[in-house]
């Protein structure tokens, strides 16, 4: 009574592999093979896979060039063509992948499965040579590609020449990433070896199912090797989510919605760009000349500004856009939660929204470091800006920090490269970019985000070289002068627009934004998409030359 781990039970009931509980087998079989008492994901067969993500009856087989069987011979404790064909039979299928063309909610993709049934989901010729051709399939047509993988690494049976399909495959993405088209992996368990250290992370978007496992090595060659023992979770998709390995760990049942999302996104940029004719003009009245706002206290700004009820990015991406999904993580060292970052619809429009997040509160604050970026969150937006380059998405980004991180794990991780990249890259991306200063403006962590074709900000929004505090304990030493620091500094709407930093001011409701936070997401919004709607009809090189124009005039007399 143990559920099998592909095809379907043949039980009326079955015991969960991952809390060993009964359910019954129908009702299993209808969750996708997920467990209802504890989420556990039962591993699918490729033909089950197909089923689940691919409209139904959508996928079209893909041919591929012929592969060696048997380049060594190979024999362990049966021959290797013995071992192949007892594995055909026993799946009906005739290798560890299943390509085809197919659509997905109605939007095109080409689609390669792995069978973790067929030995393992090794990646051997005939495996390597199935997905480099799927890849060449959606580079000839222009479409997207998304992976399912399920392996234990290379076929050990095929020997060097299955260690050179990591290389043939990679270079097929790279081909694929020339080319400007959206791939996507879904990391399911296990996904190891060869498979995990080519394609299956090469992908634009990573996403893995819960409890999937994911590595280099697995824990046998590891404990095999150096005799280590694994922390508990080592591997799993959660903890990979942490580490800023993936973009996410979605249920099963949320991969066919996820995946129609990003292939909507792909599809919006390939199919002409086009914004709605509303948006021309939908500008609420902005404020384009600095005598045409008051003049405040600088503190009390500075005190509005930082206020805890202002909307945060998140809250903007609830106010502002359709079925957002965040995406996570610099594929390098972390996922910092100051930074935030995903793509969702602004009136059918795909926008890649990019911020800092605060919070309304002391936890939520602390949970978001206090919306101060790590050198893991500037690499985090520097990853999906290329992104949204390469994929012709308008970018939107909501500065809102103190400053980046200030601490001995920021420095040593590279919080001024990190910084210094974001900006050069910045300068350089083909695609409209949008910056809204909705709060605090603090020095290069704002700025990190601020490198944009248009600069708005709130009316009562501060941007600064440095805090007030932080001036007047420099400067002063004294730290109740950050009240005069805040007024030397002219770091007001006011200032800003009249040297250039912020192109036009939105008025906030009265009393402040944090009055009424609905209200002053419909007036970002309007402002948004009035100034997209300018920037959409610009072409690429002149939208790249006119954004380094604007920077490079700061500061001289011209």
């Amino acid at each position: 009574m143990t559920a099998t781990t592909a095809g379907p039970s043949s039980s009326l009931w079955i015991r969960c592999p991952g809390c060993e509980g009964p359910t019954y087998g129908e009702h299993y079989q209808r969750k996708l093979r997920v467990c209802p008492s504890c989420g556990h994901h039962d591993r699918l067969s490729a033909p089950e896979r197909v089923r689940q993500l691919l409209d139904p009856g959508s996928m079209s087989p893909l041919g591929a060039s012929p592969t060696v069987l048997d380049p060594l011979g190979f024999t362990d404790t049966r021959p290797y063509l013995t071992r192949l064909e007892q594995t055909r039979r026993a799946t009906g299928l005739d290798e560890a992948v299943v390509c085809g063309t197919a659509t997905v909610r109605g939007h095109p993709v080409v689609a390669a499965v792995m069978d973790f049934g067929f030995m393992g989901g090794s990646l051997g010729c005939a495996v390597g040579e199935r997905v480099t051709a799927a890849a060449e399939h959606a580079l000839a047509t222009r479409t997207p590609l998304a992976i399912v993988t399920a392996s234990g690494g290379a076929r050990m049976q095929e020997g060097a020449l299955a260690l050179m399909q990591m290389a043939k495959t990679s270079q097929a993405l790279a081909d694929l990433d020339d080319a400007g088209l959206l791939t996507v992996s879904l990391v399911t368990d296990p996904t190891y070896g060869g498979v995990a250290a080519s394609y299956a992370t090469l992908a634009d978007v990573i996403v893995a199912e819960p409890g999937a496992h994911m590595g280099f090595a697995g824990p046998r060659v590891i404990a095999g090797t150096i005799k280590q023992t694994l922390p508990e979770g080592f591997q799993t998709a959660e903890t990979l989510l942490a580490g800023g390995l993936v973009d996410g760990v979605r249920r099963r049942a949320e991969l066919r919605p996820l995946l129609a999302h990003l292939l909507s996104a792909a599809a919006w940029a390939t199919g002409g760009r086009a914004v709605p004719a509303a948006w021309r003009g939908s500008a609420p009245p902005l404020v384009l000349r600095p005598e045409e706002l008051p003049e405040r206290d600088a503190w009390q700004t500075v005190a509005l500004a930082r206020d805890p009820g202002r909307p945060t990015t998140l809250d903007y991406a609830c106010y502002l856009l359709e079925d957002f999904h965040e995406l996570h993580g610099d594929r390098v060292s972390g996922d910092c939660p100051a930074i935030v970052a995903g793509i969702g619809r602004l009136d059918d429009v795909p926008i890649m929204l990019i911020g800092h997040q605060k919070g309304h509160d002391t936890r939520e604050l602390v949970a978001h470091d206090f919306g101060m970026g790590s050198p893991a969150g500037f690499r985090k937006a520097a990853r999906l800006m290329r992104l949204a380059g390469k994929l012709g998405l308008p970018i939107v980004t909501l500065i809102d920090t103190p400053g980046a991180y200030a601490g001995v794990e920021a420095e040593a991780g590279g919080q001024a490269h990190a910084i210094a990249e974001n900006l050069r890259l910045m300068s350089r991306l083909p695609v409209p970019v949008v910056a809204v200063v909705t709060g605090e403006g603090g020095s290069g962590g704002a700025l990190a985000l601020g490198v944009a074709d248009r600069v708005l900000a709130l009316g009562d929004a501060v941007y600064s070289v440095i805090s007030p505090e932080g001036c007047a304990a420099i400067l002063w030493r004294d730290a109740t002068a950050a009240p005069r620091a805040a007024a030397a500094l002219r770091l007001g709407a006011r200032e800003l627009l009249r040297h250039g930093i912020v192109d036009a001011v939105i008025p906030e409701p009265d009393g402040g934004a944090h009055r009424d936070p609905s209200l002053t997401a419909r007036l970002v919004r309007q402002a948004v998409t009035g100034t997209l709607y300018e920037l959409a009809r610009t072409e690429p090189a002149q939208l790249v030359a006119e954004r380094k124009l604007r920077f490079r005039r700061f500061g001289t007399r011209a």
